[in-house]
């Protein structure tokens, strides 16, 4: 009995310590955004003044692709695409050169496409609750990524590329199995971030 105790207390520990980092994450990443920009919520209203559109809201509109209007928004900073239901991001995204930060949690994708290491402006990258296995090698050209957010994927493995990512303070690979020797790994790549791992737990043994 005493050792089944112990058993929960710990799991009830790795719980409070999972749920604190997800309010501390979440705190960082609302640091990062621009929140006096107008934020456009449709295309339609959108393309009234395109030229003025910086922070564009599809979050939750049921999308399977991205509309290509999108990539008319040439001045665009902020694009918000979380859930809904996409599988892929269409390489027209290289055209929003000024893009600082990409939110496309929640959907299908399996990967990032390798036109994304061409926005080298990003800060910050959200990508929680997908499929995503790999990453491009790409990814490596983005100089002033901040904040990257891969927790709940399927990732195995980070490219070397990564290691140039000198300005990268704070990745979420919470959720993702991945060996003590991949962890030492993807440390090694990224020495001056701070890294969350998911923690282990022994309840069911």
């Amino acid at each position: 009995m005493k050792n089944y105790i112990k058993i929960c207390l710990s799991c009830l520990m790795i719980l409070l310590f999972n749920n604190c980092f997800l309010l501390h994450a979440q705190n960082y990443q609302k640091g990062l955004s621009e929140t006096d920009l107008k934020m456009y919520t449709s295309i339609e209203e959108a393309l009234l003044n395109p030229d003025s559109v910086r922070y564009l809201n599809l979050k939750h509109k049921k999308l399977k692709i991205i509309p290509k209007e999108v990539f008319l928004f040439k001045n665009l900073e902020i694009l918000d695409i979380s859930k809904n239901k996409l599988e892929e991001i269409p390489e027209d995204i290289e055209k929003l050169v000024k893009l600082r930060e990409i939110s496309v949690a929640n959907n299908s994708l399996t990967t990032l496409p390798i036109q994304i290491g061409k926005l080298v402006q990003l800060k910050k990258i959200i990508a929680y609750q997908n499929n995503i296995a790999l990453l491009p090698t790409t990814i490596g050209n983005l100089k002033n990524l901040e904040l990257l957010d891969l927790w709940s994927n399927e990732i195995e493995s980070f490219p070397e590329e990564i290691k140039a990512l000198k300005q990268l303070k704070f990745v979420d690979l919470r959720g993702i199995m991945l060996t003590d020797e991949q962890k030492a790994t993807i440390k090694s790549l990224l020495p001056n971030a701070q890294i969350e791992f998911s923690m282990g737990c022994n309840c069911l043994k």
